[in-house]
């Protein structure tokens, strides 16, 4: 038996875990706005849905107070440009992160320069929606391009080498040799 209902758009992390809860569902690509605009124009509103999980957790550490704990995970598919080709693609994105939480922001950020997890001061209503779409946000590719591009590159003919182009580096090797060339 739930002994609360939690909201995932104003989660209250510290009771969220102490209950050890979990909360997944989806959510329209369109209603997180920064990736919506990340990917191409248009695309959000074909987009599948982003598909999220939330669990918490208490830790009981030795010798202090149980820490606060949130594991998120989330995957969906983006169409975005290739930086190579300049056509569509589609690109599953999927993030996994686990966050300790802690009181106060002073002590988030002293924790977290210091610790390999991800310290997050601790509220009363976190957004998790902002939180998974930060963490999609990162997931996606800095260079997206196909691994094979569907038609193949055209080079201008600008781009073409002249053959009657003398080669800058000719001068280097005749210096070298000792000799200059005419």
């Amino acid at each position: 038996m739930k002994s609360r209902e939690f909201d995932p758009l104003r989660l209250d992390v510290a009771a969220f875990a102490k209950d050890g809860e979990t909360l997944d569902g989806t959510w329209p690509l369109e209603s997180l706005e920064r990736l919506a605009t990340s990917v191409l124009p248009g695309s959000a509103a074909t987009s599948p849905p982003v598909v999220w999980r939330l669990t918490g957790e208490l830790r009981t550490a030795k010798g202090s107070e149980p820490q606060v704990w949130l594991h998120a995970s989330a995957h969906t598919e983006v169409a975005l440009e290739c930086q190579r080709c300049l056509k569509p693609m589609t690109e599953a994105i999927e993030a996994e992160r686990s966050f300790l939480f802690v009181h106060g922001e002073d002590t988030a950020a002293d924790l977290d320069s210091d610790s390999e997890d991800d310290v997050l001061a601790l509220t009363r209503a976190l957004d998790a929606r902002e939180l998974v779409e930060d963490e999609l946000l990162l997931a996606l590719p800095i260079v997206p391009r196909h691994d094979v591009c569907p038609d193949p590159l055209k080079v201008a003919e600008d781009d073409l080498p002249e053959d009657d182009k003398p080669n800058p580096f000719a001068k280097l090797a005749a210096l070298k040799r000792g000799g200059l060339p005419n």
